[in-house]
C-alpha cells in the first residue's frame, strides 16, 4: 500500500534506502535476488532496470563491488586468513573469491596483502626511499570555503559508502548529478583513538551553484572551511588509505614544521568507483593547517 502524503519519488527514495541498508547488513551472506526485491518492495521483474536507471550500475555489480571493498580492507588491515576473508565477504568458494578479487584488483588476494597500494606508505616497503618523491608528494593549497549538502554517518569509516549510496540515489532521481559535482567525505574523529561505533563522518556533494538544490531530509547543508591545507593524492582502493593517513600524520606533518588546524580532515573523490577499477581510484586527502 502506498504511504499517504508521499510522492512517488519519495516512496522510491525510501525503497532504495531500505535496500541499501539491507545490503550493507548482509554482505557476508548470499544475497538472493528475490529477497532483495522483497526488501525493496519492487517487483523482481523490474527492480534491476529501475536500480540501474537511478545508480548507473546493476544491483549485482553494486553487491560485488561492496563485498570486494570489505575484502580488500581485511586483507590490507588484518591478518585474517584469506579463506576467512572470502567467507566474511559472502563467498562460499575460495576459488570464486580469488577469481572475482583478481578481476577487480589486478592480483590475487594473497599477493594483494603483500603488494597492494597500502604497502606504499609503510616503512618496510621495498625501495621506499627511491619512490618517496613520486608516491608521497604533498602540495600546500589555499582553498575558499566549499558549500555542500549531504548525510551524516556514525560508525566505521568503511561504511560511509552507505550514506553516499543513499545520497547518490536521491540525486539520481532528482536528475541532479552532473559534471560540476564534487564528491567529498568529511571525517570528524581519529579512528585510532575513537571507538569504531562512535566515529562521525559525513557523505557530501557540492555543485558550482548550490542555490539550485532544494535540500530535503535526511540530507542537510554542510561546509568545509576555507584556508590552507596540505593535500596528499592517493591512488588505489579506499580500503588502503589507513596507512596513508598514518604516514601523513606520523611522518609528513612532524617533518613539515606545520601544525594541524582545529578542523576536520576531508577527502575529495576524483573519479567514480562504478567507472574505474579500485586500483585506479584517485582521492585527495585534505589536512587543514594552522596559519603561519
Amino acid at each position: 500500500m502506498a504511504q499517504v502524503g508521499l510522492t512517488s519519488q519519495e516512496r522510491y527514495q525510501q525503497k532504495f534506502e531500505r535496500l541499501i541498508d539491507f545490503i550493507y547488513q548482509h554482505l557476508d551472506t548470499p544475497l538472493d535476488q528475490m529477497k532483495l526485491a522483497e526488501v525493496a518492495c519492487i517487483s523482481p521483474y523490474h527492480l534491476h532496470r529501475i536500480y540501474y536507471s537511478v545508480y548507473g550500475e546493476s544491483l549485482a555489480a553494486t553487491v560485488k563491488r561492496l563485498r570486494l571493498h570489505y575484502a580488500a580492507d581485511r586483507l590490507a588491515n588484518t591478518a585474517l586468513p584469506v579463506k576467512e576473508v572470502a567467507a566474511g565477504s559472502g563467498y562460499t568458494s575460495l576459488q570464486s573469491f580469488t577469481r572475482a578479487f583478481s578481476d577487480s584488483y589486478g592480483m590475487p588476494p594473497a599477493r594483494y596483502r603483500k603488494e597492494g597500494s597500502h604497502q606504499q606508505f609503510k616503512l618496510e616497503y621495498p625501495h621506499r626511499a627511491a619512490q618517496e618523491h613520486i608516491m608521497h608528494e604533498v602540495r600546500i593549497e589555499t582553498i575558499p570555503p566549499v558549500n555542500l549538502m549531504g548525510m551524516n554517518h556514525t560508525g566505521s569509516y568503511m561504511d560511509i559508502g552507505q550514506a553516499f549510496e543513499k545520497l547518490f540515489g536521491w540525486l539520481g532521481m532528482k536528475g541532479l548529478s552532473g559534471d560540476d559535482m564534487r564528491c567529498i567525505g568529511i571525517y570528524f574523529d581519529d579512528p585510532d583513538s575513537v571507538p569504531e561505533a562512535e566515529l562521525r563522518s559525513m557523505a557530501t556533494v557540492g555543485f558550482g551553484d548550490m542555490s539550485k538544490i532544494e535540500i530535503e531530509k535526511p540530507f542537510e547543508e554542510s561546509r568545509v572551511s576555507g584556508g590552507e591545507y596540505a593535500v596528499l593524492r592517493f591512488k588505489g582502493p579506499y580500503s588502503d588509505m589507513h596507512s596513508a593517513y598514518q604516514w601523513f600524520y606520523g611522518q609528513w606533518l612532524p617533518e613539515s614544521g606545520r601544525e594541524a588546524a582545529d578542523q576536520p580532515v576531508f577527502e575529495e573523490y576524483l573519479n567514480n568507483p562504478r567507472d574505474v577499477a579500485p586500483t585506479e581510484l584517485l582521492t585527495d586527502i585534505y589536512l587543514p593547517l594552522k596559519a603561519l
